[in-house]
C-alpha cells in the first residue's frame, strides 16, 4: 500500500463522513475481496461479478451504516467505530446478502443456526443481521424487519414449575442450561410452523425472562408473528450432536476433572440425542469461533 493508498476501514471511514469512495477506492475494495481467496470462495465472490457484488454491497452500506452505529453494542470511539465498519463491510453485509440468496433459493423460510459459546457475540450477530434485513426487502412486500426472527435456545428452556419438577428428578440440574432443560417438542413444532406456514399465518414464539423468579427464569407472553422469512436460531449448543460414549472412557478435556464430572459428562451427552431432530429442521449452522475474546 503507498502513502497515497487508503486502507479499507480508512476508506470506509471517509465513507461515513459523506465522501463516497471514487472509481480507483472502489476498485481497491475490490481488489481486497478477491486477495482473501477464502473469504471470497465463502461468500461467492469471483472476477466475473465482483463488480456487481460491490457495487450492491457499496448500496448498502450507505443504507444500514447509519442504524448500525446507533445500536447499543457498539462503542462510538474513532478506534471502535472504524473496527465495526470493517465488521459490517467484510463480515455482515456479505452475509445478510447470502442469507437472503439462501432463502430464495429454497422458496421457502430459511432457519439459519448459530452456535457459539458464551460472549462470542450471538445475540449481537442476529442483531445486527436483523437490521441488514431489515433494508433488503424485496419491494413486494413490507419491510424486512417484519419477515427476521431472531430465536434463542433461551426461548425454549422449560417452564420455572416444570424445571422445579426436573431438580427433584435430578438435583445436578439446579441450573438452567444444560441439555434436558429445553422443551424440544415445542421447539420443533415452532420450527416446523415457520418452515411451513400454515394457512394461519400468526405464529407464537416462545419467550424467556432471565430474570423471573429471583433469576431462576420462567417463560413468559409470547410473540405473535407471521410471515417470517429469515430465523436466527442462536445457542451455545445450537446444533451440536451426541458423540460416541467411549469419547469418556479415556482421557478427557477441561473442565472434567471428577468420577462425577464424568459422569454428568455422559448423561448431557445421552441428552443431546433428544435434540437431534430439532438441528435436523436447521438449514445451515455457522460457528463463531472468535481467536481473541479481546
Amino acid at each position: 500500500m503507498t502513502s497515497d493508498t487508503k486502507s479499507v476501514g480508512q476508506i470506509l471511514e471517509q465513507w461515513v463522513s459523506g465522501k463516497t469512495p471514487n472509481p480507483l477506492e472502489s476498485q481497491q475494495l475490490l481488489a481486497e475481496e478477491l486477495a482473501d481467496h477464502l473469504k471470497a470462495k465463502a461468500f461467492g465472490i469471483t472476477e466475473d461479478n465482483g463488480e456487481q457484488v460491490i457495487q450492491a454491497r457499496s448500496h448498502l452500506f450507505e443504507i444500514v451504516y447509519p442504524d448500525i452505529l446507533r445500536l447499543p453494542y457498539f462503542e462510538t470511539t474513532p478506534e471502535t467505530q472504524q473496527k465495526t465498519l470493517l465488521c459490517l463491510w467484510n463480515l455482515w453485509l456479505p452475509l445478510a446478502m447470502e442469507l437472503v440468496s439462501c432463502r430464495k433459493q429454497l422458496g421457502r423460510p430459511l432457519i439459519q443456526g448459530i452456535l457459539g459459546g458464551q460472549g462470542t457475540g450471538k445475540t449481537t450477530l442476529a442483531a445486527v443481521l436483523s437490521v441488514i434485513l431489515h433494508k433488503l426487502g424485496d419491494g413486494l412486500r413490507p419491510a424486512f424487519s417484519e419477515r427476521t426472527l431472531s430465536l434463542s435456545i433461551d426461548d425454549l428452556y422449560k417452564t420455572y414449575k416444570e424445571r422445579q419438577q426436573l431438580q427433584e428428578q435430578d438435583r445436578r440440574l439446579i441450573w438452567r442450561g444444560p441439555p434436558g432443560t429445553h422443551d424440544v417438542e415445542l421447539g420443533l413444532q415452532l420450527l416446523d410452523q415457520l418452515r411451513s406456514p400454515s394457512p394461519t399465518p400468526q405464529i407464537l414464539v416462545p419467550r424467556f425472562d432471565k430474570s423471573a423468579f429471583g433469576g431462576a427464569g420462567d417463560r413468559i407472553t409470547p410473540e405473535v408473528v407471521e410471515s417470517i422469512d429469515i430465523v436466527l436460531f442462536e445457542g451455545w449448543f445450537v446444533g451440536v450432536r451426541p458423540i460416541e460414549p467411549e469419547a469418556f472412557d479415556g482421557s478427557v478435556p477441561e473442565p472434567i476433572h471428577t468420577l462425577e464430572d464424568r459422569e454428568f459428562a455422559r448423561d448431557m451427552n445421552q441428552q443431546l440425542r433428544l435434540y437431534v431432530p430439532l438441528w435436523e429442521r436447521l438449514d445451515r449452522l455457522m460457528v463463531l469461533y472468535p481467536t481473541d475474546y479481546r
